[in-house]
């Protein structure tokens, strides 16, 4: 699978989120951005990405993630993020 770098733009799911990397021996700290997409046409899989702005990186070069989700994975995941989110919600009240 090619390495693509994500395109920061009006579409993109999350932008400017606080985002972290950590690695053997490093631990630093940039902006990230988050997408979800799926294919225009025949969508057979939800795409999640991360990139982290590797212009505040020293250790990691520029790329993104991301992880090719069937649609019950996608429901799996959003499911534990809302269960998360609540969780937070909650202890923020």
């Amino acid at each position: 699978m090619a390495d693509r770098i994500m395109k920061v733009n009006a579409y993109t799911t999350l932008d400017l989120l606080d985002g972290e990397v950590e690695g053997h021996g490093f631990e630093e700290e940039a902006y990230a951005v988050v997408n979800v997409t799926s294919p225009r046409e025949n969508p057979d899989h939800v795409s999640l990405q991360v990139e982290l702005d590797n212009t505040q990186l020293e250790h990691l070069e520029a790329h993104a993630e991301t992880v090719r989700l069937s649609a019950e994975e996608a429901r799996t995941l959003a499911a534990d993020l809302e269960k998360h989110a609540e969780k937070v919600e909650t202890s923020e009240g």
